[in-house]
Protein backbone atom coordinates (compact mmCIF):
# COMPACT_ATOMS: atom_id res chain seq x y z
CA UNK A 1 0.00 0.00 0.00
CA UNK A 2 2.96 2.32 0.60
CA UNK A 3 4.08 1.87 -3.03
CA UNK A 4 0.76 2.95 -4.53
CA UNK A 5 0.53 5.90 -2.11
CA UNK A 6 3.87 7.32 -3.24
CA UNK A 7 3.24 6.52 -6.90
CA UNK A 8 0.00 8.52 -6.68
CA UNK A 9 1.74 11.33 -4.78
CA UNK A 10 4.50 11.46 -7.42
CA UNK A 11 1.91 11.88 -10.18
CA UNK A 12 0.25 14.73 -8.28
CA UNK A 13 3.61 16.38 -7.50
CA UNK A 14 4.36 16.68 -11.22
CA UNK A 15 1.70 19.39 -11.42
CA UNK A 16 1.54 20.57 -7.80
CA UNK A 17 4.83 22.34 -7.18
CA UNK A 18 4.01 23.05 -3.52
CA UNK A 19 4.53 19.40 -2.50
CA UNK A 20 7.78 18.66 -0.63
CA UNK A 21 8.94 15.23 0.56
CA UNK A 22 11.37 14.92 3.49
CA UNK A 23 13.07 11.65 4.47
CA UNK A 24 15.44 10.75 7.32
CA UNK A 25 18.18 8.87 5.46
CA UNK A 26 16.19 5.77 4.60
CA UNK A 27 14.32 4.44 1.59
CA UNK A 28 16.44 6.65 -0.68
CA UNK A 29 16.13 4.37 -3.73
CA UNK A 30 12.40 4.19 -3.02
CA UNK A 31 12.15 7.95 -3.65
CA UNK A 32 14.34 8.21 -6.75
CA UNK A 33 11.31 8.95 -8.92
CA UNK A 34 10.21 11.78 -6.65
CA UNK A 35 13.74 13.20 -6.70
CA UNK A 36 13.65 13.27 -10.50
CA UNK A 37 10.24 14.96 -10.42
CA UNK A 38 10.77 17.37 -7.55
CA UNK A 39 14.50 18.07 -7.53
CA UNK A 40 14.99 20.44 -4.61
CA UNK A 41 11.55 19.43 -3.27
CA UNK A 42 12.94 16.05 -2.18
CA UNK A 43 15.10 16.57 0.91
CA UNK A 44 17.09 13.97 2.84
CA UNK A 45 17.74 15.50 6.26
CA UNK A 46 19.88 12.60 7.50
CA UNK A 47 19.36 10.57 10.67
CA UNK A 48 17.61 13.43 12.45
CA UNK A 49 13.89 12.94 12.67
CA UNK A 50 13.29 15.81 15.08
CA UNK A 51 15.14 18.15 12.73
CA UNK A 52 13.12 16.77 9.80
CA UNK A 53 9.86 17.74 11.47
CA UNK A 54 11.32 21.15 12.36
CA UNK A 55 12.36 21.76 8.75
CA UNK A 56 8.93 20.58 7.60
CA UNK A 57 7.29 23.08 9.93
CA UNK A 58 9.31 25.93 8.47
CA UNK A 59 8.40 24.87 4.95
CA UNK A 60 4.73 24.59 5.91
CA UNK A 61 4.74 28.07 7.43
CA UNK A 62 6.14 29.22 4.08
CA UNK A 63 3.11 27.81 2.28
CA UNK A 64 4.50 24.44 1.24
CA UNK A 65 2.58 21.14 1.35
CA UNK A 66 4.99 18.91 3.27
CA UNK A 67 5.25 15.13 3.68
CA UNK A 68 7.70 13.55 6.17
CA UNK A 69 8.62 9.86 5.91
CA UNK A 70 10.35 7.45 8.28
CA UNK A 71 9.85 4.18 10.16
CA UNK A 72 7.10 4.61 12.76
CA UNK A 73 9.07 4.45 16.04
CA UNK A 74 11.52 7.03 14.70
CA UNK A 75 9.10 9.55 13.22
CA UNK A 76 6.64 9.31 16.13
CA UNK A 77 8.76 8.87 19.24
CA UNK A 78 12.06 10.49 18.32
CA UNK A 79 10.31 13.56 16.92
CA UNK A 80 7.42 13.70 19.39
CA UNK A 81 8.33 17.05 20.93
CA UNK A 82 8.57 18.69 17.51
CA UNK A 83 5.30 17.06 16.44
CA UNK A 84 3.59 18.49 19.52
CA UNK A 85 5.12 21.97 19.65
CA UNK A 86 5.83 22.74 15.99
CA UNK A 87 3.18 20.81 14.07
CA UNK A 88 0.14 20.21 16.26
CA UNK A 89 0.18 23.40 18.32
CA UNK A 90 0.39 25.49 15.13
CA UNK A 91 -2.07 23.20 13.31
CA UNK A 92 0.23 22.96 10.29
CA UNK A 93 -0.53 21.19 7.02
CA UNK A 94 2.08 18.46 7.47
CA UNK A 95 1.65 14.78 6.66
CA UNK A 96 3.64 12.40 8.85
CA UNK A 97 4.12 9.11 7.01
CA UNK A 98 5.02 6.15 9.22
CA UNK A 99 6.17 2.84 7.73
CA UNK A 100 5.86 -0.53 9.42
CA UNK A 101 2.70 -0.56 11.54
CA UNK A 102 2.51 -3.27 14.17
CA UNK A 103 5.20 -5.91 13.63
CA UNK A 104 5.85 -5.39 9.94
CA UNK A 105 9.56 -4.94 10.72
CA UNK A 106 9.42 -8.12 12.78
CA UNK A 107 12.99 -9.28 12.27
CA UNK A 108 14.45 -6.00 13.58
CA UNK A 109 12.97 -6.48 17.06
CA UNK A 110 11.12 -4.16 19.40
CA UNK A 111 13.12 -1.08 18.36
CA UNK A 112 11.24 -1.30 15.06
CA UNK A 113 7.92 -2.74 16.26
CA UNK A 114 5.16 -0.14 16.34
CA UNK A 115 2.46 -0.93 18.90
CA UNK A 116 2.21 2.38 20.79
CA UNK A 117 2.04 5.00 18.03
CA UNK A 118 -1.74 5.30 17.64
CA UNK A 119 -2.22 5.78 21.38
CA UNK A 120 0.45 8.50 21.39
CA UNK A 121 -0.94 10.34 18.38
CA UNK A 122 -4.56 10.08 19.56
CA UNK A 123 -3.65 12.16 22.60
CA UNK A 124 -2.24 15.02 20.52
CA UNK A 125 -4.78 17.78 19.77
CA UNK A 126 -5.40 18.67 16.09
CA UNK A 127 -3.88 15.34 14.95
CA UNK A 128 -5.74 13.18 12.42
CA UNK A 129 -4.83 9.48 12.21
CA UNK A 130 -5.44 7.30 9.14
CA UNK A 131 -4.36 3.66 8.67
CA UNK A 132 -5.19 2.52 5.10
CA UNK A 133 -6.21 -1.12 4.86
CA UNK A 134 -5.24 -1.90 1.26
CA UNK A 135 -3.83 -0.34 -1.90
CA UNK A 136 -7.17 1.14 -2.97
CA UNK A 137 -7.55 2.99 0.32
CA UNK A 138 -3.91 4.12 0.12
CA UNK A 139 -4.35 5.47 -3.40
CA UNK A 140 -7.46 7.47 -2.53
CA UNK A 141 -5.87 8.66 0.72
CA UNK A 142 -2.88 10.03 -1.21
CA UNK A 143 -5.22 12.08 -3.39
CA UNK A 144 -7.26 13.37 -0.45
CA UNK A 145 -4.21 14.09 1.72
CA UNK A 146 -2.97 16.77 -0.68
CA UNK A 147 -5.98 18.95 0.14
CA UNK A 148 -6.33 18.00 3.82
CA UNK A 149 -5.92 20.85 6.26
CA UNK A 150 -4.06 20.27 9.52
CA UNK A 151 -1.63 17.64 10.88
CA UNK A 152 -2.16 14.17 9.42
CA UNK A 153 -0.49 10.96 10.60
CA UNK A 154 -0.64 8.12 8.06
CA UNK A 155 0.29 4.65 9.26
CA UNK A 156 1.35 2.11 6.62
CA UNK A 157 1.36 -1.66 7.03
CA UNK A 158 2.86 -4.12 4.61
CA UNK A 159 3.34 -3.37 0.91
CA UNK A 160 2.08 -6.74 -0.29
CA UNK A 161 -1.27 -7.06 1.50
CA UNK A 162 -3.91 -8.20 -1.00
CA UNK A 163 -6.55 -5.85 -2.36
CA UNK A 164 -9.68 -6.16 -0.20
CA UNK A 165 -11.99 -3.72 -1.97
CA UNK A 166 -12.90 -5.30 -5.30
CA UNK A 167 -14.81 -2.35 -6.74
CA UNK A 168 -14.84 1.41 -6.38
CA UNK A 169 -15.19 2.76 -2.84
CA UNK A 170 -16.28 6.06 -1.36
CA UNK A 171 -13.18 6.91 0.65
CA UNK A 172 -13.32 9.90 2.97
CA UNK A 173 -11.06 10.71 5.91
CA UNK A 174 -13.19 10.29 9.03
CA UNK A 175 -15.68 7.83 7.53
CA UNK A 176 -15.48 4.05 7.85
CA UNK A 177 -16.29 1.67 5.00
CA UNK A 178 -18.61 -1.34 5.31
CA UNK A 179 -16.81 -4.15 3.49
CA UNK A 180 -19.29 -6.91 4.30
CA UNK A 181 -22.84 -6.34 5.48
CA UNK A 182 -23.75 -9.13 7.89
CA UNK A 183 -25.70 -9.62 11.09
CA UNK A 184 -25.31 -10.18 14.84
CA UNK A 185 -21.47 -9.90 14.87
CA UNK A 186 -19.55 -6.81 13.76
CA UNK A 187 -15.79 -6.56 13.24
CA UNK A 188 -14.03 -3.18 13.09
CA UNK A 189 -10.56 -3.52 11.56
CA UNK A 190 -7.87 -0.95 10.81
CA UNK A 191 -4.75 -0.95 8.66
CA UNK A 192 -3.10 -4.28 7.91
CA UNK A 193 -5.68 -6.03 10.07
CA UNK A 194 -8.27 -5.49 7.34
CA UNK A 195 -6.69 -8.35 5.39
CA UNK A 196 -6.64 -10.61 8.46
CA UNK A 197 -10.24 -9.66 9.18
CA UNK A 198 -11.29 -10.63 5.65
CA UNK A 199 -9.81 -14.10 6.23
CA UNK A 200 -11.60 -14.28 9.58
CA UNK A 201 -14.89 -13.53 7.81
CA UNK A 202 -14.28 -16.48 5.48
CA UNK A 203 -13.60 -18.80 8.42
CA UNK A 204 -16.67 -17.66 10.34
CA UNK A 205 -18.89 -17.99 7.27
CA UNK A 206 -17.71 -21.58 7.11
CA UNK A 207 -19.09 -21.95 10.64
CA UNK A 208 -22.51 -20.68 9.60
CA UNK A 209 -21.97 -17.07 10.75
CA UNK A 210 -22.20 -13.92 8.65
CA UNK A 211 -20.38 -11.07 10.40
CA UNK A 212 -20.30 -7.46 9.31
CA UNK A 213 -16.83 -6.15 8.49
CA UNK A 214 -15.99 -2.46 8.69
CA UNK A 215 -12.73 -0.90 7.55
CA UNK A 216 -12.15 1.79 10.18
CA UNK A 217 -9.20 3.36 8.40
CA UNK A 218 -9.56 6.67 10.25
CA UNK A 219 -9.07 6.37 13.99
CA UNK A 220 -9.17 10.10 14.67
CA UNK A 221 -11.63 11.65 14.00
CA UNK A 222 -13.62 8.47 14.52
CA UNK A 223 -16.77 7.67 12.55
CA UNK A 224 -19.06 7.73 15.59
CA UNK A 225 -22.22 7.62 13.49
CA UNK A 226 -21.22 4.35 11.83
CA UNK A 227 -20.22 2.82 15.17
CA UNK A 228 -23.56 3.83 16.69
CA UNK A 229 -25.43 2.34 13.73
CA UNK A 230 -23.52 -0.94 14.03
CA UNK A 231 -24.19 -0.99 17.78
CA UNK A 232 -27.93 -0.77 17.11
CA UNK A 233 -27.87 -3.73 14.70
CA UNK A 234 -25.30 -6.10 16.24
CA UNK A 235 -25.26 -7.92 19.57
CA UNK A 236 -21.49 -8.48 19.57
CA UNK A 237 -18.69 -6.16 18.46
CA UNK A 238 -14.98 -6.86 18.06
CA UNK A 239 -12.10 -4.53 17.16
CA UNK A 240 -9.00 -5.83 15.37
CA UNK A 241 -5.68 -3.97 15.40
CA UNK A 242 -1.93 -4.64 15.24
CA UNK A 243 -1.40 -2.28 18.16
CA UNK A 244 -1.52 -2.38 21.93
CA UNK A 245 -5.07 -3.01 23.12
CA UNK A 246 -4.63 0.12 25.24
CA UNK A 247 -5.14 3.42 23.48
CA UNK A 248 -5.74 2.30 19.91
CA UNK A 249 -8.80 1.47 17.81
CA UNK A 250 -10.35 -0.71 20.50
CA UNK A 251 -10.13 2.00 23.11
CA UNK A 252 -11.56 4.58 20.72
CA UNK A 253 -14.52 2.39 19.75
CA UNK A 254 -15.19 1.36 23.35
CA UNK A 255 -15.47 5.02 24.36
CA UNK A 256 -18.23 5.54 21.80
CA UNK A 257 -20.06 2.38 22.84
CA UNK A 258 -19.88 3.38 26.50
CA UNK A 259 -21.25 6.83 25.76
CA UNK A 260 -24.11 5.21 23.81
CA UNK A 261 -24.80 2.75 26.65
CA UNK A 262 -24.24 -0.25 24.39
CA UNK A 263 -25.69 -3.35 26.05
CA UNK A 264 -24.12 -5.98 23.83
CA UNK A 265 -20.82 -7.83 24.12
CA UNK A 266 -17.60 -6.05 23.16
CA UNK A 267 -13.99 -7.24 22.98
CA UNK A 268 -10.73 -5.67 21.84
CA UNK A 269 -8.44 -7.98 19.85
CA UNK A 270 -4.90 -6.70 19.46
CA UNK A 271 -1.44 -6.88 20.99
CA UNK A 272 -1.69 -7.49 24.71
CA UNK A 273 0.00 -4.93 26.96
CA UNK A 274 3.49 -6.37 26.61
CA UNK A 275 6.47 -6.26 24.25
CA UNK A 276 7.31 -9.18 22.02
CA UNK A 277 10.88 -10.28 22.89
CA UNK A 278 11.14 -12.45 19.77
CA UNK A 279 12.36 -11.35 16.35
CA UNK A 280 11.03 -13.01 13.23
CA UNK A 281 8.86 -12.70 10.16
CA UNK A 282 5.63 -10.74 10.54
CA UNK A 283 3.25 -13.68 10.08
CA UNK A 284 5.18 -15.67 12.68
CA UNK A 285 4.98 -12.86 15.24
CA UNK A 286 1.31 -12.29 14.52
CA UNK A 287 0.64 -15.96 15.24
CA UNK A 288 2.62 -15.78 18.50
CA UNK A 289 0.47 -12.82 19.52
CA UNK A 290 -2.71 -14.70 18.48
CA UNK A 291 -3.46 -12.21 15.73
CA UNK A 292 -3.45 -14.63 12.81
CA UNK A 293 -6.86 -15.39 11.23
CA UNK A 294 -7.22 -18.79 12.92
CA UNK A 295 -6.44 -17.44 16.40
CA UNK A 296 -8.74 -14.46 15.95
CA UNK A 297 -11.54 -16.74 14.74
CA UNK A 298 -11.08 -18.99 17.76
CA UNK A 299 -11.21 -15.97 20.07
CA UNK A 300 -14.43 -14.77 18.47
CA UNK A 301 -16.06 -18.22 18.57
CA UNK A 302 -15.11 -18.59 22.24
CA UNK A 303 -16.61 -15.20 23.07
CA UNK A 304 -19.93 -15.87 21.37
Amino acid sequence: MRDIFFKTLEDIAKENKSIFLLVADLGIKFFENFQQIGGERAINVGVAEGNMVGVASGLSLSGKNVYCYSIIPFIVMRALEQIKVDVAFNNLNIKLLGAGGGMVYGAEGITHHAIEDIAIMRAIPNMTIVCPGDAKEAELLAKESVFYKGPLYIRFGRDFDPLIHKGEIDFKIGRGIVVNEGKEICLFATGTMLYYASKVIEILKGKGLDPTLVSMHTIKPLDKDLISKCAENHSTIFTLEDHNVIGGLGSAVSEVLLENKYSGKFKKIGVEDQYCPISGKTDYLMKINKLDPESISNTILKEI
